[in-house]
C-alpha cells in the first residue's frame, strides 16, 4: 500500500458518501425499492471510482495490485463501520445473511472498481499514454 493514512481517510469517505445518500434516499426504500437499490449501487461505484482516481493520482508507479489492495481496505472499512449499524442498531435490523446479500454485495464492487482503474492506469503507462 502506497499510503495507509490516505487509504484509510479515503476509506472513511467511501463509507460516508453512500451513507449520506442512503439517508437522504431512505424514503425510496419503502416506496420504490428497486430505485433505491440502483441509486445505492451507482453511488458506491461512483464513489469508488472518484476516490480511486484521487488515491491513484498520488501513487508514483500504479500497479493493479495497489488498486486491489486499496479497494479491499475500503471494503473492510465500509463493512466494519456499516455492519454493526445494520445488524444491531438503526432502523433496519438485518440478519447477517441479508446484510451480506444486499449491502455487502454492493460494497464488493469497491475493490473491483479500484482494481480496474489501476489495471487500466498501469496499462496506459506501459503504452506511454
Amino acid at each position: 500500500m502506497n499510503s495507509w493514512g490516505r487509504a484509510i481517510g479515503l476509506g472513511l469517505l467511501a463509507w460516508l458518501i453512500p451513507f449520506v445518500v442512503a439517508f437522504l434516499a431512505f424514503p425510496l426504500r419503502e416506496s420504490a425499492r428497486p430505485v433505491f437499490e440502483s441509486v445505492m449501487a451507482v453511488t458506491v461505484a461512483g464513489t469508488a471510482a472518484g476516490l480511486g482516481l484521487g488515491y491513484l493520482r498520488r501513487v508514483p508507479r500504479v500497479r493493479a495490485r495497489e488498486g486491489l489492495a486499496v479497494g479491499i481496505v475500503w471494503l473492510a472499512i465500509c463493512m466494519l463501520i456499516d455492519a454493526p449499524l445494520m445488524l444491531f442498531g438503526g432502523p433496519m435490523h438485518m440478519s447477517i445473511g441479508a446484510y451480506l446479500g444486499d449491502i455487502g454485495l454492493t460494497y464488493a464492487s469497491i475493490p473491483l472498481v479500484t482494481w480496474g482503474l489501476a489495471t487500466a492506469w498501469a496499462a496506459g503507462a506501459r503504452r506511454g499514454a
